[in-house]
Parts: structure tokens; sequence; C-alpha cells
């Protein structure tokens, strides 16, 4: 082992640039998947912060399977249980507070952005919380607008005993006094604010409603005597009790999980294009030390010492690839929070720590790196192994083998090719993903046989164009000498193009779709917005009173709102809207998928809804069918009316019903987010000040015009999008990095050929020039096949896109054409450091090179 490990090293360092370019494969494939992978949990835990109120010292937490209000008589059906010691009633509503809401300082960051207001029956909640007061007293049955808060939070904005601090409700903002002061919060999570339960129910508007019930129960260590308590409790209240924690907004966590898996596709797809680099290198390599390996396994060197030395060398090369690929995707990682916190607030009111890194994380990157390393490195190890000491000395048959490969493997990729484009016509997601698959793998297949054809035809074409210096039948012939490696090569060039062109297809959809959404969904004059857009259910809205001030406008032409609840289809979370809907198409509106505007008026029939894609697409519901959604009184059953998608909602699974069956079923009255449109010929500045004045005391809402708030959304898009774009640069840099590996070993190769065209006249410019069209040659053939691949992938990404918004095919010419820059860019930027060692190759010792 110690002399295998000895020759790796030598080797390796023997090949500096080589080394580094195949290191820097393993390199950028783990700093996406590792970056990527710590974005998305980043996000996620801060959701999960701003969601979850904290549930304290109870041993079990009750509360509906959707999250939303039920009767406070429910807790004494749970005290008379066996078992249970105590048990009380909670209303938790989370706070997303407007910026700058308690600090009024733009230049600075909130200390404060989400408060958990928890309302508190004080005739029994002591009985299973405890509250350790620091300073002053706890709250008293008769107390209206006090409230007890931690020293932590005190210190945040500045109030102490006595002091009081204002809070958005329901009703308007309200002044609460400072009674006392819990010892300050230690563990990570919002800031919670306790006062009595009878006043949050009046600030809140849901008298006589909590949302959760906490109990301590006998023998909590107990497995056997808690799951009989729990079981007990399940029967009381029903299947539509759930026994652990809050339930929000998981179809919001269940698509980012989506995401997650997405950005893991790219990142494997990254180190596989490293595993073509690796894999090609080590081919090279192989071939290179024929001699080499003949010497050894004269003098003794076994297959297996063989076989050992080079998968240590690929074996070093991955645990340092790896590592740096870590370090690096941490700052990447990181770079992207900091970049995503401004647009994604604009949404969700949340604060993005420091990223979190999950424990396996940094293993799986880890493993994958190095057994990529090695295992692309295993048939050139097995090939090196068989090389007995007469083989080294004659001339190499590889050559008139793959010349029988190359048939197989042509007919191997026009079959695939084949079934690919038959695929591509049906109307199935996963045959068309299934035909993209084969269509790429085809292409991969039939490279080799084409590699020859190619380089003659173009080479033709250049050598018309250097036809006084031959450099034409040069580049063509190098090109041509060694199809494996250049096949290789363009394979992972084929790739990252691919996918670039696919991102510019779907870019480009995706622009056009979503700007119609915004013209539909935010065409009003002036939106209330709340501080989250998509996490409706950490809102507090506004009572009836918001909308009938806005509607005694003189200006004001149309008012419409929308009104959230959760609900259960199944195991499904879903969001549940409610909307006027005879208001809601003149201020907002939906797009439709399947139905049209006049089914409108369905919302009004009995209990009918709409339904969105993704609802759609995820229960397998079509127009038509009855669904039962889970209410606070139970199960109803509600027809489905339309198809629809709209913006806001376009990832999350929605239903739409009236307003009418929303306050029946949910008991929801409150509006979290309010459209006006203005008269025709109406005064604007009149106008605008009299929303703002109709809005004033309900801070929860931003007052924003349409075209200001849709210009916003429309930037956001675009930053957005340089993200994406960003990640397919990363993506495509492996294109560059195979090409440079594979000009550079060309070098290397024929540094004897170098040397004797030196010495019968060749310049230094003609060997750069040479290199240089050989590298052009290289990219070109690799962006061709990358278009071919990119227009398929493409279609496949528009059409799964188009499951949940709509979506138009749209032929991708910036793709293509940014393809084809990047492409032959990268071919000659290849050629740039191999170019230059070529010309500056000395002639004598050129000639003398073994």
């Amino acid at each position: 082992m110690n002399i295998q490990f000895r020759l790796a090293l030598r080797y390796l360092s023997g090949r500096k640039m080589r080394t580094a370019l195949t290191t820097l494969a393993i390199v950028f494939g783990v700093l996406v998947i590792f970056g990527m992978n710590i974005v998305l949990p980043t996000m996620i835990t801060a959701i999960k912060t701003n969601i979850y109120a904290a549930s304290g010292q109870a041993s079990l937490t009750i509360s509906h399977i959707t999250g939303n209000l039920f009767d406070q008589s429910l807790v004494e059906n749970v005290l008379p249980i066996n078992g249970v010691l105590a048990a009380t009633g909670k209303m938790v509503r989370t706070i997303n507070l407007p910026k700058n809401y308690f600090d009024q300082d733009s230049e600075k960051p909130d200390r404060v952005s989400v408060l958990n207001l928890q309302g508190l029956d004080l005739d029994n909640v002591q009985s299973v919380h405890s509250f350790p007061l620091q300073d002053g007293r706890f709250l008293l049955p008769e107390d209206r607008d006090a409230v007890v808060i931690t020293q932590s939070l005190a210190d945040k904005i500045s109030v102490k005993i006595g002091d009081s601090m204002r809070i958005p409700t329901v009703v308007g903002e309200k002044q609460l006094t400072v009674v006392g002061l819990l010892f300050p919060r230690t563990l990570p999570g919002d800031e919670d604010i306790f006062v009595n339960l009878p006043y949050a129910q009046e600030i809140m508007n849901c008298s006589g409603k909590i949302n959760l019930i906490e109990a301590n129960i006998d023998n909590f260590e107990d497995q056997g005597k808690r799951d009989e308590v729990v079981n007990a409790i399940q029967e009381r209240l029903g299947l539509d009790f759930q026994i652990g924690t809050l339930n929000s907004n998981e179809e919001l966590l269940g698509v980012m999980d989506m995401g997650q898996m997405i950005l893991n596709i790219f990142g494997v797809l990254a180190l596989f294009m490293g595993a073509f680099i690796i894999f090609n290198t080590f081919r090279t390599i192989v071939l290179e030390r024929r001699y080499d390996i003949g010497l050894l396994r004269a003098v003794g060197a076994s297959r297996s010492m063989i076989t050992g030395m080079i998968l240590i060398e690929g074996l070093i090369q991955g645990i340092i690839g790896s590592l740096a690929g870590i370090v690096s995707g941490y700052f990447l990682g990181y770079g992207i929070l900091r970049l995503a916190q401004e647009p994604m607030s604009a949404f969700v009111n949340i604060k993005l720590g420091t990223p979190v890194v999950p424990p396996a994380l940094v293993g799986i990157c880890l493993l994958l790196g190095v057994s990529i390393s090695v295992l692309s490195g295993l048939i050139p190890a097995i090939k090196a192994a068989r090389i007995t000491p007469l083989d080294a000395l004659r001339p190499s048959v590889a050559d008139v083998n793959y010349r029988k490969q190359t048939g197989i493997f042509f007919l191997i990729g026009s079959i695939f090719i084949g079934v690919g484009i038959l695929l591509l016509f049906s109307d199935q997601m996963s045959w068309i993903a299934a035909g993209a698959f084969a269509f790429l793998l085809g292409l991969v297949c039939i490279t080799p046989a084409v590699v020859r054809p190619f380089a003659l035809l173009f080479g033709k074409i250049i050598a018309r164009i250097y036809h006084r210096q031959g450099i034409g039948e040069l580049a063509q012939g190098n090109m041509a000498r060694h199809p494996g490696r250049t096949a290789i090569t363009v394979s992972a060039t084929l790739l990252g193009l691919a996918v670039a062109v696919a991102a510019g297809t779907l870019v480009s959809s995706v622009s056009i779709s979503v700007a119609n959404l915004i013209k539909i969904s935010m065409g009003s004059d002036y939106l209330l917005v709340p501080p989250s857009v998509s996490l409706w259910g950490t809102n507090i809205g506004a009572s009836a009173d918001l909308e009938q001030k806005l509607r005694a406008v003189e200006q004001v032409d149309v008012v419409s709102s929308l009104r959230f609840a959760e609900s259960k289809v199944n195991e499904n979370s879903v969001s549940v809207l409610g909307i006027n809907p005879h208001d809601y198409p003149w201020a907002g509106g939906l797009t439709f998928v399947d139905g049209s505007e006049s089914d409108y008026d369905q919302l009004n029939d009995g209990r009918s809804m709409f339904i969105n894609s993704i609802f759609a697409m995820t229960v397998g519901a079509k127009k038509g069918d009855v669904i039962e959604l889970a209410t606070t009184d139970g199960r109803k059953p509600y027809r489905v009316a339309a198809v629809v998608n709209d913006l806001l909602n376009a990832k999350v699974t929605t239903v739409f019903i009236s307003q009418k069956n929303m306050e029946k079923d949910f008991q929801v009255t409150e509006d979290i987010f309010i459209q006006v449109n203005l008269k025709e010929n109406a005064d604007i500045n009149a106008a605008d000040a009299a929303i703002k004045t109709a809005a004033s005391g309900y801070d929860q809402f931003t007052v924003i015009s349409g075209k200001e708030y849709s210009q916003s959304l429309m930037n956001q898009l675009q930053t957005a999008f340089s993200g994406f774009y960003f990640l397919l640069i990363l993506l495509a840099v492996p294109s560059l990095l195979a090409m440079l590996n594979t000009l550079s070993i060309a070098v290397i190769e024929r540094t004897r050929e170098i040397g004797m065209l030196r010495a019968v006249g060749a310049t230094r410019k003609q060997i750069r020039l040479m290199m240089t069209v050989e590298g052009l040659l290289l990219a070109a053939f690799g962006t061709i096949l990358g278009i071919l691949g990119g227009l398929y992938l493409g279609f496949l990404f528009v059409k799964g896109i188009g499951t949940f918004m709509p979506s138009e095919y749209i032929f991708p010419l910036s793709g293509v054409l940014a393809a084809l820059i990047i492409g032959l860019s990268f071919g000659i930027l290849a050629a740039v450091i191999p170019s230059r060692q070529a010309a500056r190759l000395d002639v004598i010792r050129a000639l003398r090179y073994e």
C-alpha cells in the first residue's frame, strides 16, 4: 500500500494541471449539492419557526387537523378522561409584523418581526404550565389589555413594567400594558406574548373559540399508559383532531421539499458530468503510462497493485475535491441566503439565519464525491491491471476494438433516440420524462460513432478558411485520432448545454405566463397586502369593518377580499380561500384551466368550489367531482365547479369557496388580502388619501398601488431568474473543464509531434491556432448535440410546470443563441492554456520526449 500510495502521489504531482482540472470536476459537483442542500433547509427552519408556537411544558397538545379554531367547550371533554391530570384551552395566533413596526428604522434590520400571541384561560392554565416571573405580576382574570412578555422581548422593543406596547389585531391596532416580565427566552424561535383568553378572543374576533388544547397526563414516560390516554382522547374528540402540535401551512413546506429534490437533481447532474471528465482522464492515464505499467508488471507488480495505484489516485482527488466542494458549497449557500432575504421578505415575513447544515449532509457529499471519483477510475484501473509486459511493447489495438464497439453503440443510441421522439408525442408527464432520459442517453451513445464524420465535415470547412497553413487537416486529424476521448468530452459538454437550453425555454415560458398571471391576479388599482403573502395562516387579518370603510370611500367602485382557512382532503393539507364571487372577478381574477368565468355563479350554489391545478394533480380531482373538505364541523362535500390558477397560490394546494360557505363551515370572517378598484375618472390623489385613512389602525396591511406591486413582483421574478442563471453557469463549468482537460492531455500526448511540426517550420502562432481550432471543433460538436437535447428537456420542463400554472411552450431562440455563444466561447477559452503550452515547447526536448 505504501508503494502504491507513493506512486500515485508521484503521478499526480507530475501532471499538476491535469490533476487540478480533474479535482475541480468533483469540486463543482459537490459544491452544487452541498450549497443547495443548506439553502432550503435553512428556509424551511425559518418558516417552521415562524409558524409553530412553542408548546411549553404540556405533556400533550391537541389541535384540529386543519389547524383552524374550534369551540372552547371541547376542553371539558378532555378533562374527565382517565389519566388526564389537567387540561387548558389556548388561542395561539402568529402575528407577522410589518417592517420596522417597533423600531421605525428602515436602515436597520428588524429585531422583532414575528410575535406569538397566546390567549390563556386563567382558570386552569397554571395547572398545565408554570410561568416563572422575573419582574412584575402575572395576568389576572379581570385584566383586559394587560400583557406578560419575556425580558428578551422587552429589551428588543425597549419597554418595562407599566409601559405600553402596540400590536396589530383583527379589529385594529391595540395598546397593551406590560404587567409582567418572564425570564428571557433561551431557545431559538419567535417571542411569545401572553394575554387573557377572553381578551384575545375579542381582539381576534373569535368569541368562544380556541385552536389548541394542552394537557398534562399521568405516567407520561410510560409509553403504554401514554398511548392509552392518547387513544381515549382520540376516541372522545374524533378523527378530526390530532394529538401533537399545530398543523399549519404543510402544503408550502411540501413544495419546498419538492424544490429540494429538483436542486439535488442539478447537483447529481453536475457530478455526473464530472464523472465523464474523471473517466476520460484515467482512461488517458492508462494509455499514457502503458510502457510504465508494463515495466512495473515486469519487475513483479501484481494486477491488484496496479489497480490499487490508479484507484488511490482517484481516492486522493475525490477526498480533496469533496472537501473543497463542501467548503465552497457552504459559502455558496450563505451567499444565496443573503441575496434571498430581501426578495423573500416581500412574500414571507421571516428572517433567514445562518445556514443550517444537516448532520448527514457532510458525510453524504464526501461519500458521493469520493465514490464518483473512484468508480470513474475503476474501469481504466481494471484495464491497466490487464496490461502485460509484452502488451506494453506492442502497438495499441484499442483503436481497432473501438471501431467494432461504435457500431453497437450507434445502434443502441439510435433506438433510444427513436423511443424518445415517440414518447415526446404522448400526453403523459411520466412518459415524456422517460423519453427525455432516453433521448439524452441516445445522444451520448451515438457520439463515438459520429466523431469522425463530424471532424471530417467541419475539418474541411476550416481547411478552406486556413488552406495555406493546413490547420484544418491537423485539427481534424487530432480530434478523430482518439474518438473515445473526444466522445466523452463531447458528452459532458452536451449535458451542460442541454440544461442551459432547457432553462432558456423554461425562463421564456414562465416569464410570459407569470406576467399574464400578474396582470390578471394583481390588476386592481390598490392592494392591502399582509406581511406574508404565501403563508396566509401566519397573518392577522381584519374584520369586515375595514372592508365597509373602504366601500364607503367615494372614489371606490369595487372591494374584493380573500379569507383563509386550512383543511384536509384525505391526508393532503389544503389552503381554502374564501372569495365573494360577485366582486372578485372585477378586482382580481383567476385563470380558468377547465371552466369559464360564468362558473363564478356556481360558488353561490350550495357547496361548490374551484380547485387549482396543484390540487387537481395531488388529489386526482377534476371538474364535476365531489370532494370532502375537513371543516371545524366535520367533513363537508364540495362539488368541483372549475379548475383554475392564480399567481399567489400557484405552488400551493388551494381551493376557492364563497365567503358565505367560509363563514358557515369554517367560522372565518377575517379578511387577509384586500383589492380595491376605483371608479372611472376617479380623483387618484383624493382616493389615495381616503383609502389610506380608511386603512389606518390596521398596520398589518401595506397599502400599495396595483401597478407598483405588480412591478415589484416582476423585479423579484427577474432577481430569481438571475440566481437561476448563476446556477446554470455553475453547471456549464464542467463542460469547460472537460474541454480544457482533453486539450491539455492532447498537448502532452503530442509533445513529440508538435516538436516535429516546429522543426519543419511551423510557427508558434500556427501551433496556437491549431489547438484553438481543435477546441472549437470539440465545442461545436458538443454544442450541436446539447441544443438538440436541450430542446427536448425544455419541452419537458414547460410541460411539468404546466401542471400547476398556465404555461405555453415557446421556442427558446435566446437559449439556443446563448448555448452557441457559451459553447464556442468555452471552446476558445479551453484552448488558451494548452495552446500556449504547445507553442512554448522547446523543439529539442519535444523531439526527445518519450
